[in-house]
């Protein structure tokens, strides 16, 4: 017979490097129990970590882009009990490229990877999050249309700004769900993707945007939030 955990159990999906991997680390120092994913050729480092987690930390394999690694991975969790699901993937295309000249082929990347498979992952095991548990998924600020007053990143601003329509009608679908639904802008992060001329450290960004997530704990419905907690426009 299984004893339930009296410990909390996240899902951190995309959870390789940056800011995935921070998460999983400040997850653990805060005594949750953390199923992190990576793609199958990137779970290096967070096997080293779960060598030292004292069995906190389970690492699964996938690529959200395949609906056939996505299925398996939901096969694999079926009896699991979650109380947050956090979707972190995302990448992007040369900061240079406008819309005007993006080939079709790299928009399809960049819109599959940041929108269509964080979703695809969260229809797909949102039947395993708590009642009064949290799905989240890792926005930007600039995916705020309200706030674009200056172009750039167009591709990936669209992006994000389409994984939060998408978060929207999920919501809108789930009326009354008891489930916090999260949009989190993390701020401009040193990491491979924000760069190293970026404001904030990971330490800055990560620990606060975990503490943001947990105080929304019992709060339903969706909101999108940056990593001190204050409402980005839609």
């Amino acid at each position: 017979m299984q004893h339930p955990s009296p410990h909390k159990t996240a899902l951190l999906v995309g959870a390789s490097r940056g800011l995935g991997f921070a998460m999983v680390e400040e997850y653990l120092k805060r005594g949750w129990r953390v199923i992190a994913t990576a793609r199958a050729n990137s779970t290096e480092r967070l096997r080293r970590l779960a060598q030292d987690g004292a069995g906190m930390l389970e690492v699964e394999t996938v690529d959200i882009t395949r609906e056939d690694e996505i299925a398996a991975l939901r096969t694999r969790l079926a009896t699991r009990r979650l109380d947050l699901l956090f979707v972190n993937a995302g990448v992007k295309n040369d900061d240079r490229e406008t819309i005007a000249d993006v080939s079709t082929g790299e928009f399809v990347r960049v819109m599959v990877t940041n929108a269509l498979a964080p979703m695809r992952v969260v229809e797909a095991f949102e039947d395993l999050v708590a009642p009064d548990g949290t799905i989240g998924v890792m926005s930007s600020g600039q995916g705020s249309v309200a706030n674009n007053q200056n172009g750039n990143y167009e591709v990936y601003r669209g992006s994000k700004a389409a994984l939060n329509m998408f978060m929207r009608s999920f919501a809108a679908r789930h009326a009354g769900d008891s489930r916090a639904l999260l949009l989190m802008a993390p701020g401009w992060v040193r990491t491979d993707m924000g760069g190293p001329d970026a404001r904030l450290s990971i330490d800055e960004s990560i620990p606060a945007l975990v503490s943001v997530i947990e105080t929304q704990q019992d709060r339903p419905g969706l909101q999108y939030l940056d990593y001190l907690g204050r409402v980005v426009p839609w």
